[in-house]
């Protein structure tokens, strides 16, 4: 019998190593962003204006608001969608998260928060503490953590 949750997060960990490996992001303005890339952006946000674009490796990422939250989104040069990331306050985090940090790391503050949605809509959380990032999931807790380079606060 296959063990999904071991292969989904198996395919979550291939896709953040993939995105951490394409870290080199470069800024571009939106006329160098592919057509195909802006129609899918303008096709999921209509009226929302575009913050910022980056290209990381062969994907393009679009920074803006939505409803007064930092949104990132990650498209493929077809414009297909990859992944979502929703800024949140720290006590938005599960209590799941909060638990992991009050055992684990007692007394530090989590500085940055995020919700992150994968094509397949599970979620996976981020937490910044001490210039690394933590990333959980629900069923599994603790799948990941990173140490920030001075790169990846620019």
């Amino acid at each position: 019998m296959i063990n999904f949750k071991v292969m989904k997060t198996k395919q979550i960990l291939l896709a953040f190593g993939l995105i951490s490996s394409l870290s080199q992001a470069q800024n571009l303005k939106e006329k160098e962003v592919p057509v195909i890339v802006l129609q899918a952006f303008q096709k999921d946000y209509p009226g929302t204006k575009a913050e910022k674009w980056e290209k990381e490796g062969e994907n393009y990422e679009v920074e803006f608001n939505l409803n007064k939250s930092e949104t990132s989104v990650v498209y493929t040069a077809a414009g297909a969608f990859i992944e979502k990331e929703v800024e949140i306050k720290p006590s938005e985090l599960p209590k799941f998260v909060l638990e992991y940090f009050d055992k684990n790391l007692p007394g530090k503050k989590i500085k940055e928060a995020s919700i992150n949605t994968s094509t397949d809509g599970s979620l996976t959380y981020e937490a910044e503490v001490d210039d690394t990032e933590y990333r959980f999931q629900e069923a599994v807790g603790l799948i990941g953590q990173e140490k920030e380079t001075k790169e990846d606060k620019d």
